[in-house]
């Protein structure tokens, strides 16, 4: 497929356009800073810059047949990447007519009463914009929440029964937001995302 990252310089991004790319799809890497990414014969660096209009996020399209919304300021632009960002990207592929928009949002964003008082800001963000894309889009979704983003070496198991605070390795995270791709079952679904004991491709045929 033509796949679309918006965000391929950050942590995740970088780690999944790696796990697209050498599946044998062809990735069109989404970056403010797009000098910072190698291009390859499956991926061709974009800019991209999310405080532009929907339709000038919309010509960085190009031909994608699915779009990956990884971006994230790290707490710097919260407002602007994080949230209205992330809403004009996807009015930007509902203009494009693009169906399959996979999300990476955050663990319990759509729970208040879970939310961790250090990220408040940051789930306040993400709660608007995961709220926007189930109530105002029409595309094919799948929302991943993952627990805290911990830089170590993946397990390839997790686990979706989540009650309480989890880690995820960004390993895989990226891993389970590629295999999204290959199951329609994750349509209009969100993910809660744990470490666990499960390999990610049955975790996820069982969703």
């Amino acid at each position: 497929m033509k796949i679309f990252i918006a965000g391929a310089t950050g942590r995740v991004g970088e780690e999944l356009t790696k796990k697209l790319s050498e599946q044998g799809h062809t990735i069109y890497a989404g970056a403010r800073h797009e000098e910072k990414l190698t291009k390859n014969a499956f991926v061709q660096p974009v800019h991209l810059d999310l405080h532009r209009s929907v339709s000038e996020i919309a010509e960085t399209l190009a031909d994608a047949e699915a779009v990956y919304f990884v971006a994230g300021s790290r707490g710097k632009d919260l407002l602007q990447t994080d949230l209205f960002g992330g809403v004009k990207l996807m009015q930007a592929v509902e203009q494009k007519k693009i169906k399959r928009y996979i999300h990476l949002s955050s663990l319990f964003a759509l729970q208040p009463e879970n939310w961790h008082p250090s990220l408040t800001d940051y789930n306040i963000a993400k709660f608007f914009s995961d709220n926007w894309l189930i109530e105002q889009t029409q595309l094919d979704y799948t929302i991943l929440q993952p627990g805290s983003l911990i830089e170590r070496p993946g397990s390839g198991k997790i686990t979706t029964n989540i009650t309480g605070g989890t880690e995820n390795s960004i390993e895989d995270v990226a891993s389970v937001l590629a295999e999204l791709l290959d199951h329609d079952n994750t349509i209009k679904k969100i993910i809660l995302m744990g470490s666990g004991e499960t390999p990610i491709a049955e975790a996820i045929k069982q969703i």
